[in-house]
């Protein structure tokens, strides 16, 4: 009878175990909808708004267990607002956890948007608070699981005023120089056709041979976006990989094409298939732990 019992409760033990790669999606969907929400006003560099959600993305990660990076969540950058001169303040959020090795990856996402005009809120929902969330989640992801690479989680400010946060952060050389790997989320989480793109593997041509290597679930993972050709479809330098691409870093770029919510107020949280974003933010940890092997 013990033997009997023995056998059944086995498993039953055995289905209800996680899956090893699997992410928390119902935080990932909390932090998506407060970052995306009204309360952080659009985000707008150095606005309140914007520091709401700096604030938010600094408990998240101190929650998380990732580690301040260089000291501190927070690094503050200045640059000039190229259509007024003014001097702008900015701060980006950054955190790591160690590897077995100082080699790093960056993964990146700006929680920067364009902030109020008039009476409307332009919450940026996929643009990008998405991505922001995305960070979120996949630093939780590794403070369980020991990366083999250093892992860099930096959510940029000033990215929708010209890549300034990612900008601010390539120019510390000496970091640079451990920098193997860009990885940035820009607009994962809305599409019709459940497609989202990895650019960048036109000009670093062993992305595409991991990213082919990767199981991506029930989405078409496309590459291209990203030759010289295209002119504004062009996506080198669309996002904050274009600093890393600057200084000769590789970098994979994830995200969907421009849809009719695309920097308009009504880019909210109300208009995400969440389904597809979850799939998307899962493909892209796959993403990550395929180039942490490299």
């Amino acid at each position: 009878m013990k033997k009997f019992l023995l056998v059944l409760f086995i498993p039953v033990f055995a289905c209800t175990q996680p899956n090893e790669n699997s992410l928390d999606t119902a935080q990932l969907i909390e932090d998506f909808r407060f970052i995306s929400s009204d309360v952080t006003e659009g985000r707008r560099t150095g606005t309140e708004g914007n520091k709401i959600a700096r604030e938010y993305i600094v408990t998240r990660f101190e929650e998380e267990g990732a580690t301040p990076f260089d000291g501190s969540y927070t690094h503050d950058f200045t640059f000039q607002d190229r259509r007024t001169n003014e001097e702008v303040n900015g701060t980006n959020v950054i955190a790591l956890i160690e590897g077995k090795s100082d080699s790093m990856i960056v993964i990146t996402a700006h929680y920067d948007h364009l902030g109020k005009r008039d009476s409307l809120i332009f919450n940026g929902a996929d643009d990008d608070a998405s991505g922001t969330a995305a960070l979120l989640s996949l630093a939780s992801y590794f403070s369980n699981e020991k990366p083999n690479h250093t892992l860099v989680f930096a959510a940029f400010d000033a990215e929708e005023m010209g890549l300034q946060g990612a900008k601010a952060f390539v120019e510390d050389s000496v970091l640079m120089r451990k920098v193997k790997l860009n990885i940035n989320m820009d607009m994962i989480s809305n599409n019709d056709s459940s497609e989202i793109y990895g650019a960048g593997t036109y000009h670093y041509p062993f992305t595409k041979e991991v990213l082919e290597s990767i199981d991506t679930g029930n989405l078409k993972l496309s590459f291209g976006h990203d030759t010289p050709d295209l002119g504004y479809n062009d996506w080198t330098n669309s996002s904050d990989q274009g600093a890393f691409h600057a200084k000769g870093i590789p970098f994979v770029y994830f995200g969907v094409e421009d849809h009719e919510h695309y920097h308009k107020h009504t880019d909210d949280f109300e208009t995400i298939p969440l389904d597809f974003y979850k799939s998307s933010v899962q493909m892209i940890l796959n993403a990550v732990l395929a180039f942490d092997q490299q």
